[in-house]
């Protein structure tokens, strides 16, 4: 298992946290998501071999920006 922080931006509100959370959740491979839209970033947990370009474009996809 690895933990990482992403920065993301463009969440304002617990709603946009939810969103990038379910996006993540949906995603094999991730076992807890925890997004906080005043410190703009998200905390994963994920299983050896998941691709930071997949947990990335979910979270594009969710609407929000990865900050690399």
């Amino acid at each position: 298992m690895e933990r990482k922080t992403i920065s993301v931006t463009g969440m304002s509100c617990n709603g946009c946290e939810q969103n990038v959370e379910t996006a993540l959740r949906n995603l094999d491979g991730v076992s807890r998501v925890e997004a906080n839209h005043d410190a703009d970033a998200v905390d994963v947990v994920l299983e050896d071999g998941v691709a930071d370009d997949d947990v990335n474009a979910a979270i594009e996809q969710a609407g929000y920006d990865v900050v690399a």
